[in-house]
């Protein structure tokens, strides 16, 4: 289990601008699953509530540090694997409410589905979660920012990123997302990706350019040859 605790100023939403509190967040790291997942649990130190990100890894590895404020979770693409164990999860918290891409809340069946857009935004406490749709290794791909850190499910791995070899990806799509929306953060940028493929579980955005052809790419036609040797070359 991975532990990190960051402390930021957020402006408070309903005060003057200048006005700012401190907001404590921690995140819990997972790993399990059916190939390395990663499930996240989020909290918000100032308020205790709290938020999962996928459902990947059973729910009694998670729940001896689930308290009683986990009101939501954060749900990256449809892969199974990603939403494996989520009627469990909801079992244990029936109220718990499904934020996904609006065509992923149209084929669960849960009581609150949440459907959100690109720049979206929904709160944990006192924390924002902005939502940026990066479709590309899916369809309804979500990547979900945090102050400094961002959970990319399958878009963006620590080293490389997604693959595009399923039914719903498109190589186009994913430049498009990685390039245009995940590289443009902050360097510092620290991504908790849904898989452990990487030498690290975690890694700055600025740290994955430098381990990563695939994110150093001059175009989308440079782009697309680097994703092509990559699937011929893996092992």
């Amino acid at each position: 289990v991975h532990f990190m605790i960051k402390t930021h100023k957020l402006p408070l939403r309903t005060m003057p601008v200048r006005t700012q509190i401190e907001t404590d967040f921690s995140v819990r790291s997972f790993r399990g699953g059916y190939d390395d997942n990663f499930t996240y649990l989020l909290t918000c130190m100032r308020t205790r509530n709290q938020c999962l990100v996928d459902s990947a890894v059973p729910y009694n590895q998670i729940e001896p540090f689930i308290n009683s404020g986990l009101i939501l979770i954060l749900i990256t693409h449809s892969h199974h694997d990603h939403i494996a164990y989520l009627n469990d999860y909801i079992k244990h918290h029936p109220n718990l409410v499904v934020v996904c891409h609006p065509t992923v809340s149209k084929q669960l069946k849960v009581h609150y589905p949440k459907p959100v857009e690109d720049g979206n935004t929904v709160t944990v406490g006192q924390l924002s979660v902005d939502v940026l749709h990066t479709e590309g290794h899916n369809l309804d791909s979500i990547c979900y920012l945090v102050e400094n850190i961002i959970f990319t499910g399958d878009t963006l791995f620590v080293g490389r990123t997604g693959r595009t070899v399923s039914a719903g990806s498109n190589t186009d799509a994913l430049y498009k997302s990685v390039y245009e929306k995940l590289l443009t953060l902050p360097e510092e940028t620290i991504i908790y990706p849904g898989h452990d493929y990487g030498p690290d579980p975690s890694i700055t955005i600025g740290e994955n350019i430098k381990i990563s052809p695939l994110l150093r790419a001059d175009d989308k036609t440079d782009f697309k040859k680097r994703m092509a040797d990559f699937e011929t070359n893996r092992t």
